[in-house]
Order: structure tokens, then C-alpha cells, then sequence
């Protein structure tokens, strides 16, 4: 009887590893700050004390926000990898697993530490039941001239039950305040960078980048990672509730947030698409239709989640 039911969980173990599913959310949480100053970071816009009012009640409904958010965006178990963008410091990621909406789901995280004058980072949420990482590191960007210091890139090489390795870079490239062709080059940096690490993997590596591009589907740096073997499974992403993009400027849908793979990885997506829930919209008063829901509308508070939409990208191994 005991070896049978060994055999039993062997099997389901195997048959489990055999036909696994991978669910990757891509967030920009909308500058998920604490309500301690950095020292050394222009983060006093989000201070008790600041014209934002950014008080403990607020930052914790906006941590339960984010966590509701994030457990939104699959009805078959919760996401196993959660790519995030605009996250402040270790002690924000360390409250959002361990002591909001999502303490009891068991994520763990690897985040950057980047020179960002405003001290904002990405991470990579996980699930250690069905991804395990081995190496982590971070792509330092050198700033060209007159080029702000920005984020980071996360690289985070780990494996799934089924044994396939992944190799994760969680991307926050610069904005384009002070016009798009002049900061056009920030951008393409990026892209090099990227590809510059990823050239040195085995050419049959399965590879997820993830993050705010500040860039549309067909802009010059995303063109260029096309160009260099890399597919954007999102660009035709869109909501079951009416978004076009996972941002909306001036009445219209944009999407500046990607999620691209290498061409190992495309045969593995399932489904890809905008998480554009009803309780994560909002009316659009000025320009009609609806809009992400956000926390700020200018600098009125209005208790909202965050003026990107998740994309949620579903893999079958």
C-alpha cells in the first residue's frame, strides 16, 4: 500500500512537471514609496509631511491595492512570477509580501538598488514552489551625457519544476521627459545593454524581458531588440474590459509596457493579456470611456491602484 501511493505522488509529481504552467504579471505599481526619506533620494514628494500628504494609512492602502492587483490577475492559482516596476526599497517589497493582502501567498523577491535620483527599483516577485533561482545580478547602466542617472536591469536565472531555466531581466527604461526624440537614445541604451547580456547565454536560452519600456510596440529600441532575435508576446495584448493599452494618455489607450521572449519561448505562450479588472478603472470625465484607476489624479488623492494596467503572460511547459 505505502509503494503504491509513493508511485501515486511520483506520477503526479512527474506528470505536474511534465505539463506546467508558468503565469508572469508585468506591474508599474505608480511610485510605491514609503513614508521614510532615503537619504541621498528626492523622495520627499511621498513624506507625511509633502504636498502629497503620504501618510502610514495611505501607503498601507495603496500596499493592499497593489496586492489585490496582483492576486486579480489569474482565477487558476496566484501568479508565479511578478515582474515590478517604481518600487522604492527593500522595506516596501518586504511589506508587500509579508504584510499585506499577499502575506499568506508565500512570494519571495530579488530587487535592485539603482542610482535613480528618486530611489525607485524594479523586482521580481516569486513563487519558490514553482521557480527557484540560482543566480541573480544587475545591469548596471552608465548614464550618457546629460542623461539622468536611471534604474537598473534585473537579471534573475532560476528553474521551473519542469526543470527549464529562465533567464528574467525586469526593465525600467528612462522616461521621455524633455521630449521622445531627444531622450530617444536613453532608450536605445537600454536595448543595447539587454542585448549585450543576453548574447552571452546559450543560443537556445529561454529568455523573459519584462517592464516599463517607455516605449510603444514599434519605437526605434523596441525595433532594435526585434531586430536581434527578441519577440514581443504582448503587443496585441488587450483587456476583456475595454482597455486597448495598459496606459491611457489624453483619452487615448498606449502601451508602453512589454513583455518580449527569445525565440525558444514563443512556442510556450499560452495567453497573453491586459488585466483590466472593473474595480481597477475608473471614468474618465474629460475625455470620455474609462481609465486606470490611480492613486493620485494630479495631486488629489483618490485611493486608487496605479495608472498602469497589469499584463499577464501565461506559458505552458
Amino acid at each position: 500500500m505505502r509503494s503504491s501511493l509513493l508511485f501515486f505522488l511520483f506520477y503526479l509529481c512527474c506528470s505536474l512537471a511534465s505539463a506546467q504552467r508558468i503565469t508572469l504579471v508585468e506591474l508599474n505599481c505608480e511610485n510605491l514609496f514609503d513614508t521614510r526619506h532615503d537619504e541621498g533620494k528626492q523622495d520627499e514628494e511621498y513624506l507625511p509631511t509633502s504636498v502629497r500628504e503620504w501618510t502610514p494609512k495611505r501607503y498601507w492602502r495603496k500596499q493592499n491595492n497593489i496586492a489585490q492587483e496582483i492576486l486579480s490577475c489569474s482565477d487558476d492559482g496566484i501568479p508565479d512570477l511578478i515582474a515590478l516596476c517604481e518600487v522604492e526599497n527593500d522595506s516596501v517589497l518586504r511589506d508587500l509580501t509579508h504584510r499585506s493582502l499577499l502575506r499568506n501567498a508565500g512570494y519571495e523577491y530579488l530587487m535592485t538598488q539603482s542610482p535613480d535620483i528618486r530611489g525607485i527599483d524594479v523586482a521580481l516577485l516569486y513563487q519558490p514552489f514553482t521557480f527557484r533561482p540560482v543566480c541573480c545580478d544587475y545591469l548596471s547602466i552608465e548614464p550618457l551625457p546629460d542623461m539622468r542617472p536611471t534604474r537598473d536591469i534585473l537579471y534573475v536565472q532560476g528553474e521551473t519544476v519542469g526543470r527549464d531555466t529562465l533567464h528574467i531581466f525586469v526593465v525600467h527604461a528612462p522616461s521621455r521627459y524633455g521630449g521622445e526624440r531627444p531622450t530617444r537614445p536613453n532608450r536605445r541604451l537600454i536595448a543595447d545593454c539587454l542585448l549585450s547580456a543576453i548574447c552571452q547565454l546559450p543560443a537556445d536560452a529561454k529568455v523573459v524581458v519584462a517592464g516599463d519600456f517607455n516605449d510603444y510596440a514599434d519605437s526605434p529600441a523596441l525595433q532594435h531588440l526585434y531586430d536581434n532575435g527578441l519577440h514581443n508576446v504582448t503587443q496585441h495584448a488587450r483587456g476583456s474590459h475595454g482597455a486597448e493599452g495598459t496606459y491611457r494618455y489624453q483619452g487615448r489607450w498606449q502601451s508602453i509596457d512589454h513583455v518580449l521572449v527569445s525565440s525558444a519561448l514563443v512556442s510556450k505562450v499560452q495567453q497573453s493579456f491586459i488585466n483590466d479588472s472593473p474595480f481597477l478603472l475608473e471614468e474618465d470625465k474629460h475625455y470620455g470611456g474609462r481609465k486606470p484607476f490611480r492613486t493620485y489624479n494630479g495631486y488629489r488623492y483618490q485611493r486608487g491602484f496605479s495608472d498602469h494596467l497589469p499584463l499577464v503572460v501565461r506559458f505552458r511547459f
